[in-house]
């Protein structure tokens, strides 16, 4: 049984060629004109113009309104070794060189698109030779005795070719404008990536110094609990304690010390990542980076820009705002294709029957065109390419509130987890403080019999508990301002579509 359906054939595109000539010059010029008026009639493209949001006159958790210089954020730390090792990411790293090649490419397809504003021109050179073999019978009674001649010519040709299409409604003028949009989108993303690495590294260098930090401390509780239960080992001897507390005392001391092995992991763990970070392999920064060093801590004067010049300080939005531009571009080129296109072209070549002849007497053709084309049935392929980039640029527009939204909830979440980390820190600092006085107290009078052991436990777990949460709360407003930092955009050059890559 034959199919209920046959699938349809595709509809080729038609296309009337008129070509210009003395006769028919009045009617190209018509066609001219009536094709100048059907593109002044065409549609408007989409706006490249970002959609209006609503952003707030001032951040919610702060008053200052001055902006800070935060391309180089890291130098705040005043740590060099964070520096140099942020410079060396930023370098080396292969997420950022596969970044700059895409900006390579980008702008290369760039010049691709703009050189189709320009005419071609291009030139041949052939040579051709032709034999002829005549073989004729001389005796006239069909005997094989025949004489053969054969004939040579040569012809050599030099051609020059020449075309141009004439851009009259903007379809390849708006192509180079979305490549354009297009290369400098790149290059904000590759913005956006030096802005991530730099803040990532700082997260693992931050993590890692913090980690031994808490590993300092660890090892320091551990001395005071193995002196302690030296003490209670004594006293069992005078028979002042029982067993029950040599065991408590023990118990005490294993736990601490069963956080070095996990501190030192981390710290490993850290350098492996710092390393990978600089295009390095994992194990090539522990021994750079074993030395005990403390938490960097930047300067307390950060000033804050307005909301909308944060926004244009970050490179994320700003690489949604060229999407828009791009896609905006790409609806007018769609437009375009809709309407006539006018080409001119032009040949002049020499023919000559000797090399050398092409110099001096040689025959010279030439021709010249003019042609306009303009598509009749395509079976509503152009009307839906033009639905199809007017979508696209819809979704860059929610793309770009999506971006801008996203950033500012960025720099009030940091704002929001550094000012409550500081009120955190100054409490614990405290309790900190305190903690290490009763340790002390507790011991003296476990030595004097006036209290029991059990006091001496808790407050040397309260003593560990307070300086490590202090050394967590020191390390997490160092990493708050990274976040800050990041969130308010800085971390890369705003003119890098401009630079050398």
């Amino acid at each position: 049984m034959p199919p209920l359906f046959l699938p349809a054939k595709p509809t080729p595109v038609r296309r009337r060629s008129v070509v210009a000539s003395p006769v028919g010059r009045h009617a190209l010029s018509l066609g001219l004109l009536c094709a100048l008026l059907t593109g002044c009639a065409s549609t408007a493209p989409g706006s490249s113009t970002p959609p209006f949001i609503d952003v707030p006159a001032r951040w919610q958790n702060t008053t200052l309104e001055r902006s800070s210089d935060l391309s180089s954020w890291w130098l705040r730390f005043d740590d060099p070794q964070l520096s140099a090792l942020v410079a060396d990411a930023l370098r080396a790293n292969p997420t950022i060189a596969s970044a700059r090649a895409a900006v390579r490419q980008a702008r290369a397809l760039r010049d691709v698109s703009n050189a189709s504003l320009y005419p071609t021109l291009s030139t041949t050179l052939s040579a051709q030779n032709n034999r002829v073999n005549n073989s004729n019978d001389n005796t006239g009674t069909g005997t094989n005795t025949n004489t053969n001649t054969n004939t040579s010519t040569d012809r050599f040709a030099l051609g020059l070719d020449a075309g141009w299409e004439i851009d009259v409604f903007g379809a390849n003028r708006s192509g180079v404008n979305a490549a354009e949009a297009a290369a400098t989108a790149s290059a904000t993303s590759l913005g956006d990536v030096q802005v991530s690495i730099a803040a990532e590294l700082a997260l693992d260098y931050i993590a890692l110094r913090n980690a031994q930090e808490r590993l300092e401390i660890a090892r320091s509780n551990l001395a005071i609990q193995l002196d302690t239960l030296q003490i209670v080992e004594w006293r069992l001897q005078a028979g002042l304690v029982t067993t029950l507390e040599t065991e408590q005392s023990r118990t005490a001391l294993e736990q601490t010390r069963s956080l070095i092995p996990a501190l030192q992991v981390s710290i490993d763990q850290g350098a492996h990542a710092i390393a990978i970070l600089t295009g390095r392999t994992p194990e090539a920064l522990l021994g750079q980076l074993a030395p005990v060093a403390s938490v960097p801590q930047p300067a307390d004067d950060i000033t804050l820009s307005f909301p909308a010049e944060t926004l244009r300080q970050r490179a994320d939005v700003r690489f949604a705002e060229y999407q828009i531009t791009a896609a905006a571009a790409r609806e007018s080129q769609a437009e375009a294709a809709r309407l006539p296109s006018f080409r001119l072209g032009g040949s002049i070549g020499l023919n000559a029957l000797t090399l050398v002849g092409l110099g001096s007497g040689a025959t010279v053709v030439s021709g010249l065109l003019a042609s306009v084309s303009l598509p009749l049935f395509e079976g509503g392929a152009l009307s839906a390419q033009v639905r199809a980039q007017h979508a696209a640029l819809e979704q860059a527009q929610s793309a770009y509130k999506t971006s801008v939204l996203g950033a500012l909830r960025d720099v009030e979440d940091a704002l929001v987890a550094l000012r409550g980390d500081r009120l955190r820190l100054a409490s614990l600092r405290l309790a900190a403080a305190s903690a290490a006085n009763a340790s002390e107290l507790a011991g003296q009078r476990f030595q004097s019999g006036l209290v029991d052991f059990q006091t001496v436990l808790d407050t040397q777990r309260t003593r560990l508990s307070t300086q490590d949460s202090v050394a967590s709360a020191y390390a997490a407003v160092s990493a708050d301002h990274v976040r800050l930092y990041k969130a308010l955009g800085g971390g890369w050059q705003s003119d890098l579509r401009n630079s050398e890559l």
